[in-house]
């Protein structure tokens, strides 16, 4: 039962991610495709989660944590660019 579980959880976070590449890749601006990778990213964030609990490691909620940080830290730093900040 909890396979099955798991197994549509990540169906759902592949069909997202594939959504979210068609964003990044179809964009019509700059900001719309930061938006996308920032999505691919959290949904990054929820495989590894998933990965963690279907497999009852901790290291990939771990990993998860600081991939979310970076991806948090990476998502502010091209903002600002967009801004014309970074100078």
């Amino acid at each position: 039962m909890m396979e099955q579980v798991f197994f549509y959880a990540a169906l759902i976070v592949m069909v997202a991610g594939f959504i979210s590449m068609l964003r990044i890749m179809l964009g019509p601006s700059v900001p719309d495709r930061v938006v996308g990778v920032d999505t691919l990213n959290t949904l990054v964030v929820a495989a590894m989660i998933l990965l963690g609990a279907a497999y009852d490691r901790t290291i990939y909620i771990d990993i998860a944590i600081v991939y979310a940080l970076l991806s948090y830290i990476g998502t502010l730093a091209v903002a600002r660019y967009l801004q014309g900040g970074l100078s």
